[in-house]
């Protein structure tokens, strides 16, 4: 990291809308040159986290800070330092595409012509000549995106960013987000997609009901649960039940063994494989995925004000 201070700081943010709590304590840290991405369900908080963020709510309680000052305090400055994708990009409809984007560049104090504009409108494969009212989600989504890009920023707050793009959108989005990581800025990455965050982040926050339940790398957050091990190997009545015993969800099919390890469990289950001659051993640590389920299982928790 560039910089020891975080770009983004939180602690024990709250925030409620009448009787619903969408915030309840919720704790995050984003630095320079890092892309965090910040995962949980619908109602868990995520939109409500980033319109504080934004200065367009203020929090019940806790602190928040943006490169290092509250949002509200000098907003013009702040948003001169940082661009927004929402998930659902509404625009001026009698506009063409291309004048919404230097609309949106000048409104960041930036000039349309010194800007990166036309290569991003060409790696996006927008036609600018076009009304907004003639776009669809997509298009209105490449805009933002367009519009985002084009001026370096500090900090890019983006909320389920690629809603309404094609695989090979997706692919180019994340190609500027990694480049502008790589030039010192910092990411939050809204999104439920997550083969999207897991390609992507440095660390992930996993929030639930308004709280951060866990934050770390994928590296850290694998040790939290267990990875898939695959055997093929000859395996006694004896053996097979001291691997039950280690292990769980312990299946046998056409020759294989297949079992779920904890961490704790590890050298265990290889202590007792050593012992037998082994065939073919595949590993998979966790998936982004489990390790969400781990959190949620089959729940939609509720409770965010803004139904997400």
């Amino acid at each position: 990291m560039r910089e020891s201070t975080p770009v983004i700081h939180t602690s024990g943010l709250r925030k409620s809308f009448g009787a619903t709590v969408a915030l309840d304590g919720l704790d995050l840290d984003t630095r320079a040159s890092e892309v965090h991405g910040l995962l949980g369900p619908n109602g868990a908080g995520k939109s409500t986290v980033i319109r504080v963020l934004l200065g367009l709510y203020r929090p019940d309680a806790g602190v928040v800070r943006l490169f290092g000052q509250e949002p509200w305090a000098d907003p013009a400055a702040l948003h001169h330092r940082l661009a927004y994708v929402p998930g659902d990009v509404n625009l001026w409809p009698t506009l063409s595409g291309g004048e919404a984007i230097d609309l949106l560049i000048r409104l960041r104090g930036g000039a349309p012509a010194e800007s990166d504009r036309e290569r991003l409108i060409e790696a996006f494969e927008l036609d600018p000549s076009k009304p907004i009212r003639a776009y669809s989600k997509g298009n209105r989504q490449k805009v933002a995106l367009v519009a985002a890009f084009a001026l370096p920023a500090e900090l890019y707050i983006l909320d389920e960013p690629t809603s309404g793009l094609d695989p090979l959108m997706e692919q180019r989005f994340k190609h500027e987000v990694r480049r502008m990581a790589q030039q010192g800025a910092a990411v939050l990455l809204s999104s439920h997609i997550l083969a999207e965050v897991e390609e992507l982040a440095d660390r992930v926050s996993i929030i639930r009901r308004g709280r951060t339940v866990t934050t770390g790398s994928l590296d850290e957050l694998r040790h939290l649960t267990a990875s898939r091990y695959t055997v093929e190997a000859e395996l006694d009545a004896a053996r097979l039940a001291e691997l039950e015993s280690a292990s769980r969800d312990l299946t046998r099919d056409a020759g294989a063994v297949t079992f779920s390890v904890e961490p704790h469990d590890t050298a265990r289950v290889l202590g007792i494989l050593s012992q037998v001659p082994v065939r073919s051993l595949v590993v998979a640590p966790p998936s982004l995925e489990e390790l969400f389920l781990q959190h949620y299982g089959q729940d939609s928790a509720t409770g965010a004000g803004d139904g997400r």
